[in-house]
């Protein structure tokens, strides 16, 4: 399991210092049912914008 993920996104309620992800587990989904074959495939469903 990765011990650190990072992430871009400085407006979701998980954003961290250093880029890091706060949220407890990721959720990632593919566009293409259960598999994906390129990055632009998927999606991180754990977002949530900070409010």
């Amino acid at each position: 399991m990765a011990r650190d993920v990072l992430c871009e996104v400085n407006n979701c309620k998980f954003w961290g210092n250093g880029n890091k992800c706060n949220a407890e587990a990721i959720y990632v989904v593919s566009h293409k049912g259960k598999q994906a074959s390129t990055t632009v495939e998927t999606d991180c469903k754990t977002f949530a914008p900070e409010v």
